[in-house]
Formats: C-alpha cells, structure tokens, sequence
C-alpha cells in the first residue's frame, strides 16, 4: 500500500515539473520568435556610417541625413533653426523631391532656392543646394549654404557700380553741356557769367564725388588705429559747426552744440571732424527752413555719444538700414537737389569702425532724426571723472 502511494506522489511530482519545464520552454520559444519579428528601436545616428556624424558635425553649412523612408537620421543645428527641419521631417517641399530623386538614380543635384523661413524677420532666405547619395546606402545627404549675405553684398557692389557712373557722369555731361553753350554765347556776357557760374558748380559737384571717393577709399577695409591720439572734443564739435553756418544761415537754422567742454576722446581728430561735418550737412540740407539742429555729446557707461539730432523730414523705417550704404539714397531726387554725394554716411560708418566705435540712427518721418556717434570711453588721466558723475547723476 505504502509502495503505491509513494508512487502516485512521485508520479504527480514528475507531471507537474514536465508542466512547468514546458512552460518554461514554450516562454523562451515564443520570446526568441518576437525578438526576431520585431526590430530593434531606432537610436538617432544609428544608421550612419562610421565617421560622417562626426564630419556633420563640423560642417558650416545646414546638413540633413534622410534614410530610405525619407525620415531625418541626422539634421545640424543650424538645418533646424532655419526651419528646413522639424522633428524627423525635412519640410522643404523642393528639397524632399530632390532627396527622392537623387536616391533613385544616384546622381548629385545642385540648385538655388529662396525659402521663406528666416530666423529673423521677414524676408526669404537664400539657399546654395547640394543633395548626394551616402554610398550605395540608401541615405541621402542634403546641404544647405546660406548665401542671403553673399547676395546682399552683391547687389550693393552691382548698385555701387550703377550708382558712381551716374555720378560721375552727370557733372562731366553738364559740363560738357555748358562748355559749348559758352562758345556759342560768346558775344553775350551776360550768358557766359551764369552759365560759367553753372560750371563751378558742377566742377565743385565732382570734386566732392571725388573727394570722398578718396577718403572712402583710404579708410575702407583699414585696421582700428593702433596708437590713436587725444583728441578735444570741445575743438571738434565747434569747428564742425562752423564749417556748416553758411548753408544753415542760409536756410534759417540754428545750430548749437552742448556738453563737450572740457572732454577728450581718443583717435583721430580729422577722421572724426568729417564724421561729425557729415553728419551736421545732412541734418541741415534735409531739414526745413527756420528748424533747429542740436549737437550734443554725453557719456554713457562704457562710451562718450555725440548726437546729431534735427528736425527734418524723417528716414522710413524700411530705409534706415541701408542708408549706410554708398550711394544708397532715400529718395533719389530730393538727394540731388540738396547736392550731396550719396558717400558722406559711408564715410561716417568706416571712420566709427575705424576708432572701435560705431553710428546709430532713430527717426521717424515728419518727426527728424538723430545720428549719433558712440565713441569708446578713454581709460585716460585726460579723461574728467567728476564730470562723469555728473552727467551719470543728470541721466538717472
């Protein structure tokens, strides 16, 4: 009896360790069945080919990595701050077809595009495109250089250019005009005087076109001044004013100057005499008669600021930030009116660049403007530190 039940008990032990070793079994079975099925995650990178992360990584230009699904493997900070990506999709439309063409038949494509989702502001951005294949791969790499600068600096030489051969050829062509006029009026005086006055006038037009080409040209492109020299701006502020009291007597405009006694800058006193001169002639040729044009000079934390402010017509704000450029003009018949070369504010932006300093500008149409000049402020024993306090104790 004993012998039958110690084998009923072993007999049900062994039925249920067969259960559980096949349950165990069956577990493993059906596991290494689904990690075969399924694929493993996708990592970002994962895909690329050993070293071209690590090359798209150094890379200027915005770079994007498409997988065989046109999915986005690898995209460049800057490919996502302008916009070309967003999370795992390349969104330029344009960009995407090429992507799926140059991985169907393996030929490198090359295109110009202007995408409308600049980082700042609202202009489109210029694109120089290249779109390769990744090896026999299926990826697909795409480049984008961003050439709006490159454009920009383009069309100002090419208005460069256009602009100087008018210049340059409506005095010579007036001249060449009056000249024969003169010969054929020789018989009356009177003629020749006004037409020869004519002449002078011209004359003098060119010279000035000349002259600040030459000036432009001398201090374009040249470095900081490496030992710059005290300079008075009580002397400067006086002797700039006064060099421009005809044409504002002339048209009833006060000119004063304030807070520049005793204040010394560091530079160089004619660079910075025409910067101010210019800036005085424009204040005056472009505002009505019997308004004012105020010259002061402050100083700010870090910098003294010369100011020019009038009360002339006013800059539209869509002008203000190429009014630096040469020859750039507001508007064209009115500049040519008041006789100006179209290079004075040019001139004014490289001399501040060339003293470490820099030209702003605020205006608003009908209300006038104001141009200032922001100097860097001298570590010099020249410099008046209670006058300083003063005007810090003034501006709070």
């Amino acid at each position: 009896m004993q012998g039958e039940l110690l084998a009923a008990v072993t007999g049900i032990i062994g039925l249920v360790l067969g259960v559980v070793i096949g349950v165990i079994a069956a577990g493993r079975f059906f596991r290494s069945r689904a990690e075969q099925l399924e694929p493993p995650p996708r990592q970002e990178g994962n895909a690329l080919p050993s070293g071209i992360a690590e090359v798209l990584t150094a890379l200027p230009s915005s770079a994007v990595v498409l997988d065989s699904g046109d999915r986005v493997l690898r995209a460049s900070s800057a490919a996502r701050a302008f916009g070309l990506v967003r999370g795992e999709e390349l969104v330029i439309g344009e960009l995407l077809s090429m992507a799926r063409k140059v991985r169907r038949d393996g030929v490198i494509r090359e295109t110009s595009l202007e995408v409308a989702v600049r980082k700042f502001g609202p202009d489109a951005t210029s694109f120089a495109v290249r779109v390769a294949p990744l090896g026999g791969t299926g990826l697909v790499l795409v480049l984008a250089e961003d050439q709006t600068e490159h454009r920009r600096v383009e069309a100002v030489r090419r208005d460069f250019v256009a602009n100087i051969s008018h210049e340059l050829k409506t005095p010579v062509g007036a001249l060449s005009l009056l000249a024969e006029t003169v010969q054929d009026a020789s018989d009356d005086p009177e003629a020749v005087r006004r037409f020869t006055e004519r002449m002078q006038i011209e004359a003098s037009r060119l010279t000035a076109v000349i002259q600040d080409l030459i000036t432009l040209s001398r201090i374009q492109g040249a470095e900081p001044i490496a030992e710059p020299a005290p300079v008075n701006l009580e002397s400067i502020v006086e002797e700039s004013i006064d060099a421009v009291r005809m044409p504002a007597d002339a048209k009833g405009i006060e000119l004063v100057g304030s807070g520049a006694e005793g204040l010394i800058v560091l530079g160089d006193d004619a660079m910075l005499g025409t910067a101010l001169r210019n800036l005085i002639i424009n204040a005056v040729a472009y505002s009505p008669k019997n308004t004012r044009v105020a010259v002061s000079v402050g100083i700010a934390r870090s910098s003294v600021d010369i100011s020019v402010a009038d009360q002339g017509i006013g800059i539209p704000q869509q002008d203000l930030e190429r009014i630096f450029e040469r020859f750039y003009r507001v508007d064209a018949a009115r500049s040519r009116a008041t006789g100006g070369t179209g290079l004075g504010l040019a001139i004014v932006k490289h001399i501040m660049t060339h003293h470490r300093g820099e030209v702003t500008v605020w205006s608003k149409e009908g209300s006038g403007s104001t141009f200032t000049l922001r100097l860097p402020r001298p570590e010099s024993r020249e410099f008046d530190t209670s006058r300083n306090d003063n005007h810090q104790e003034t501006a709070q």
